[in-house]
């Protein structure tokens, strides 16, 4: 029974790694992976084929416990599936923000920063809005964000696909530095793994290092030399709304003080993310984002409104994905030094005896991101390991799973909406962009490693 959920796992896993061969929405693998995998669960341990561990390392064994062990398999349930819930209500009300902004035109504020004609300088404008904007909103909204702008900005496809290639590996190394910026940092937060100044001070040098290389190089390439056919005399000021300015400036602040809310409440911070968007939700509801405003245009730009522009696909992916990962956690799968442990710390033992060397495992873990989700990745690290919080292994493992997905364009969430967007081909990413990602992630992690090895050892 314990190769079978294994086995679920795996065929789950492949059929979301290749979402786009199959034409399947990775959700629906996510969703049944995890459905079946705690099917299974549930009728092994009562009928005593193998045994479940908590979070506590608690074993449960139904043959012996009985209605003990029933209660604790219903609570290791309920525990992963809180546990999940409170990333799932973050990531939802984070959304919901944005989504409000952008019904106000908010973003259409960022437009007024790109002024210029040279294709360089436009390759560096984008790419400093990519990384500071998704460490704030997340990676995937400042990619979506970025490219909208750039279909604006550039006529000509083959020079706006560049830009938008550069604008996820920019997105995704702005994201990694920041508990906020991409849902691994954001699950690696909620878990207690780091802490934001943590996660902050220790990360964000390698991501300016990992978004900075690229960005270099390709400023010296053929492609970004000379000047571009920019409609830098557009109106912008005709496409705003009285109310654009005041939304995005509430709602990238309310965001940003969801990690303040924490340090200071020491609540999780879904309940931080809750407060924010009550806030932003109860401006929306009264201001006026045009001069003749009526009652029968307030749904153009209410709160309700932004909720039905959510991707709920999204969020009941990281549901399957993180559910099914926990049931794996769960699982009694062997023993170590005769203490038995679940699936994913068997595993992590069996890594740690083949490769001795933490660090590379956790830089394999960033190469291997570009081809599996990071997500389950880091949903797994999580239950392999339990080094104390702030240990320089999750701020490794935050950097190397949050940039390492740009090698390729399916390796990120980033670069999955890029490519759904501007319909980027799978070969030439990898023909064209993948060795720049690569160069920044490797002199990144090389980066990370010299400062907390050698210099701040």
């Amino acid at each position: 029974m314990t190769s079978i959920i294994i086995l679920i796992f795996v065929i789950g896993y492949l059929s979301i790694t290749l979402e786009h061969p199959l034409k399947l929405d990775k959700t629906v693998p996510a969703l049944l992976m995890s459905a079946l995998i705690w099917a299974v669960l549930a009728i092994g341990f009562h009928n005593g084929w193998f045994n479940i561990i908590d979070t506590h390392e608690n074993v449960f064994s139904f043959l012996t416990g009985g209605e003990t062990a029933q209660h604790g398999f219903e609570n290791t349930l309920l525990h992963h599936l809180g546990k999940t819930s409170e990333i799932l209500i973050f990531l939802v009300g984070a959304m919901t923000i944005v989504e409000i902004i952008d019904l106000h035109r908010g973003f259409e504020i960022l437009k007024s920063a790109v002024r210029t004609k040279s294709k360089k300088k436009l390759l560096w404008i984008i790419g400093i809005l990519a990384f500071v904007l998704s460490a704030i909103i997340d990676n995937l909204t400042a990619t979506i964000v970025l490219v909208t702008l750039l279909r604006k900005l550039i006529h000509s496809r083959e020079e706006r696909l560049w830009y938008a290639a550069m604008v996820v590996i920019a997105a995704n190394a702005g994201g990694a530095w920041s508990p906020i910026g991409d849902v691994t940092t954001t699950m690696l937060w909620i878990a207690n793994k780091v802490t934001a100044m943590g996660l902050v001070k220790t990360v964000v040098i390698p991501s300016v290092v990992c978004f900075i290389v690229p960005f270099f190089i390709a400023g010296n390439l053929k492609v970004f030399k000379g000047n571009i056919k920019v409609d830098t005399e557009m109106n912008i000021e005709a496409e705003r709304l009285l109310s654009s300015k005041t939304m995005l400036y509430l709602g990238l602040g309310m965001i940003v003080s969801v990690p303040v809310f924490k340090t200071i409440t020491h609540l999780p911070p879904y309940i931080g993310m809750m407060l924010a968007l009550g806030v932003v939700w109860l401006v929306s509801e009264y201001i006026h984002p045009e001069e003749d405003f009526s009652d029968e245009r307030r749904h153009l730009y209410s709160a309700h409104k932004a909720l039905s522009r959510i991707e709920i696909s999204s969020i009941l992916f990281f549901l399957g994905i993180l559910m099914a990962v926990a049931g794996l956690e769960s699982l009694v799968y062997g023993v170590i030094d005769g203490v038995e442990v679940g699936t994913l710390r068997y595993v992590a033992e069996l890594l740690q005896g083949a490769i001795p060397n933490q660090d590379v495992v956790v830089v394999l873990l960033g190469i291997l991101s570009a081809v599996i989700d990071n997500v389950p990745l880091v949903a797994a690290s999580i239950g392999m390991y339990d080094s104390p919080t702030d240990s320089v292994l999750w701020h490794f493992i935050a950097y190397s799973a949050g940039t390492g997905g740009s090698m390729l364009i399916i390796g990120s969430a980033a670069g999955v909406a890029a490519m759904g967007m501007e319909k980027i081909d799978f070969i030439w990413y990898l023909k064209k962009v993948a060795w720049l990602a690569f160069a920044g992630f490797i002199v990144g992690a090389a980066v990370f490693l010299l400062l907390e090895r050698v210099v701040f050892s």
